[in-house]
């Protein structure tokens, strides 16, 4: 997964979403790592729409990648501490 791209475009949350959709599934840790960081950026552009996005491919996604979205939408951050969930 290339990120330079979506890094640099974020605005185009969209086509972002789309690359998104194409590594559902892929189970090697870089390519989880990359789409919870990716979706995490989205986030901050669209969270209506990252949100859209783990109720249409949630099952399919690894388990930390939705713990993250759902902690990121939820809270703001990638993994709350304490007291903040």
């Amino acid at each position: 997964m290339c990120t330079t791209s979506l890094k640099s475009r974020s605005d185009d949350v969209d086509r972002a979403l789309a690359v998104c959709a194409a590594l559902v599934g892929d189970d090697d840790d870089m390519v989880e790592k990359g789409l919870s960081w990716a979706l995490r950026v989205q986030s901050t552009q669209d969270p209506l729409a990252v949100a859209a996005f783990l109720d249409d491919h949630g099952e399919a996604l690894a388990a930390r990648v939705r713990r993250e979205e759902e902690n990121k939408l939820r809270t703001g951050l990638k993994n709350p501490r304490g007291g903040q969930l």
